[in-house]
């Protein structure tokens, strides 16, 4: 199936690691041409290395105001057809251990960044009528996952915003979604079970088979399976899905509108 997305250039946070990592790389397998947003230098001019012709790179943390003011320059009067608004979340604590420090910390590291960036990026996408905003947040947003609450508070005002920003740009070719991933093979659910290894005693190969039999499929999802559904949403051929929070996660949520 042709996706449309020879040489659209698309905007991808977290684009060395992860889901980011994946989704670029889906990206470029269609034919599009990516500014990867990433700290770790090395891992970045590996990976600018590895595809030269379709990547461009960034170094800094997307998260931080002055690095979304260097992407907004780089950009400059370019199209971008898309974002990827991605970045890791805040530590693995219960309620009880969290600070108001804590909490202050995580409204900026998983809430105050996109609103800027999108904030930064909105009148582009509304100059050309046309844009792909994916949102990669958690299945927290639909169900609370244990000793993560400021991931679980903050990542659902993000669906509130991403959900009324939807509603508001619909008629000007602009769609903004979320993808809700559970238990993915990446390192940040490896911090989450050495989180729950600390707190119940088990080993870290014991709590990963306690969480996998909670799964239907049997095991943790892999994140090019995941990469798959992001870059449909990313395509032309999305434009009738909007302001919607989509489950990946091999069927863990059992509601019916999961």
């Amino acid at each position: 199936m042709n996706l449309q997305l020879n040489d659209k250039l698309f905007l991808v946070g977290g684009a060395t690691a992860g889901f980011g990592n994946a989704i670029s790389k889906a990206l470029i397998s269609e034919g599009a041409k990516i500014i990867a947003i990433a700290r770790g230098t090395q891992r970045l001019g590996e990976f600018v290395s590895q595809f030269p012709e379709n990547v461009e790179a960034i170094n800094g943390d997307i998260t931080d105001p002055e690095i979304i003011s260097e992407i907004v320059d780089y950009v400059g009067d370019r199209r971008l057809d898309g974002m990827v608004v991605n970045a890791g979340g805040p530590p693995a604590k219960s309620f009880l251990e969290t600070t108001l420090e804590d909490w202050d910390t995580a409204y900026f590291s998983v809430m105050r960044w996109k609103v800027d960036l999108v904030k930064a990026f909105l009148p582009k996408f509304q100059k050309q009528k046309y844009g792909r905003l994916v949102f990669i947040e958690s299945i927290s947003v639909k169900q609370p996952v244990e000793n993560l609450v400021l991931s679980n508070s903050f990542r659902l005002a993000v669906v509130g915003f991403v959900k009324t920003l939807s509603q508001e740009v619909a008629k000007e070719g602009i769609t903004a979604n979320i993808l809700a991933p559970g238990y993915h093979d990446t390192e940040a659910v490896k911090r989450v079970l050495n989180k729950k290894a600390e707190v119940s005693g088990l080993s870290y190969q014991e709590a990963k088979n306690a969480m996998e039999k909670t799964i239907p499929v049997g095991r943790m999802g892999q994140p090019d399976e995941f990469a798959s559904l992001a870059i449909c949403l990313l395509s032309p051929l999305s434009g009738y899905v909007t302001g919607q929070t989509i489950s990946v996660d091999g069927g863990v949520m059992m509601g019916s509108f999961g």
